[in-house]
């Protein structure tokens, strides 16, 4: 595949970076509108606002976050959700295949929850658009409280329709489903410490791999040593991901969290993170945590950084979040909350918080010097996150 100054060669790894930076920048919302352990109760009525920014390996990923809940009749709740990913590239495989680009993700999504004594039903719909990628999500979400509110039992199931496209080619279209199941446990031990425990198994189908990018094979013809082709993925996959956590109180009102995650897949990626965290109220209005994680992984069975020929094995792939790597990220956030009681508005809440992570890939080389070929530096880099969210209770 010869090499093209386009967009295209690329948008894979920023679609990767949109999974891990999502995942880091969404985490607060999902926790603050989560059903509480002790009971079945519908999340209060709020309205959050959240700026997200992902900097880190030539990608900026930011962009505004709305979302808008609001209860029926103590018995019904409706949420609807606004994101926006606006992306601008220049990657370590931008800047080795294509040229650096900008692009544009946009994120809708509504969901019902239904409240029945001690059973919450949810439905949720969401789509994405982005110029050469449109995905649509349905899910469905069930949790019930057994032996006094001390038990909470919870399952779900999603089902996702993509279509995966390819910039200057209108006629190019493949489409992917995926399929994920999950179920929780969660048990109160005591007045002061909690455990959950989560499964999720995902069944992926279709055009799983990116069109533009290309994996690099050994070529004495070209003076430097390698040429390149497109990569090629099997087409399908399943992910199985189990994870542990915990919390306890302390008598000063602050917590200690921790949590553990393994994660293997068809592909033969086999991951696990752990976490821990401390969260310290300051006064009667500020909230201070801290969080440590760190996570690694093996490398996929048709991974490789340099093949040995051209079409070496069935499949093929170059993807760096395909390789065997770690990563090691802290965090710290700062969190404001007061009563406000202006009209309709009952509290306000702002919150700053900041991420700090360290990529480090142990198989995946930095080919933008002039070494010879296979003794390249392994590539690594650094990443910044950062989260502003702002929240009114009415």
């Amino acid at each position: 595949m010869a090499l093209k100054a386009e967009l295209e060669a690329a948008v894979v790894v920023t679609k990767k970076a949109f999974a891990f930076a999502k995942a880091v920048i969404l985490l607060p919302i999902l926790l603050v509108n989560s059903t509480p352990l002790s009971a079945a109760v519908l999340p209060e009525d709020r309205a959050d606002a959240l700026y997200h920014r992902f900097d880190g390996g030539g990608v900026v990923i930011d962009g505004p976050s709305i979302l808008v809940r609001k209860s029926i009749k103590d018995t019904v709740s409706i949420s609807a959700n606004y994101y926006v990913d606006n992306v601008s590239s220049a990657s370590i495989d931008v800047v080795t295949t294509a040229s650096a680009y900008t692009e544009q993700r946009i994120e809708k999504s509504v969901s019902v929850e239904y409240l029945r004594d001690k059973t919450i039903l949810s439905v949720n719909y969401g789509q994405s658009d982005e110029t050469d990628y449109n995905a649509r999500t349905a899910s469905f979400n069930f949790s019930q409280d057994f032996f006094g509110d001390l038990t909470t039992i919870t399952a779900g199931y999603s089902q996702g329709w993509d279509v995966v496209g390819k910039r200057n080619e209108p006629d190019f279209a493949k489409d992917a489903s995926r399929k994920q199941y999950r179920f929780g446990l969660s048990q109160i031990i005591t007045k002061n410490s909690l455990i959950g425990l989560s499964w999720e198994t995902i069944t992926d189908e279709g055009f799983l791999n990116n069109p533009y990018r290309s994996v690099r094979y050994l070529d004495p013809s070209t003076p430097i040593g390698y040429s390149f082709q497109p990569e090629l993925y099997p087409e399908t996959r399943t992910s199985d991901a189990l994870a542990i956590r915990g919390m306890y109180y302390l008598p000063y009102r602050a917590a200690l969290k921790a949590e553990t995650r393994v994660f293997s897949d068809t592909w033969g990626i086999e991951a696990k993170n752990w976490e821990i965290a401390y969260t310290h109220p300051v006064g009667e209005h500020w909230i201070f945590d801290l969080k440590f994680r760190h996570y690694e992984q093996t490398q996929a069975d048709f991974f490789s950084d340099l093949f040995s020929r051209q079409d070496a094995q069935n499949f093929l792939a170059r993807d760096k979040e395909m390789s065997q790597f770690n990563n090691d990220s802290v965090g710290i956030e700062f969190a404001y909350e007061r009563e406000l009681n202006w009209g309709p508005i009952d509290k306000f809440s702002i919150s700053l918080a900041l991420d700090f992570i360290e990529f480090d890939y142990e198989n995946f080389r930095d080919i933008r010097g002039t070494e010879v070929v296979g003794t390249e530096p392994f590539y690594n880099y650094n990443a910044t996150v950062t989260r502003f969210f702002f929240s009114l209770w009415y």
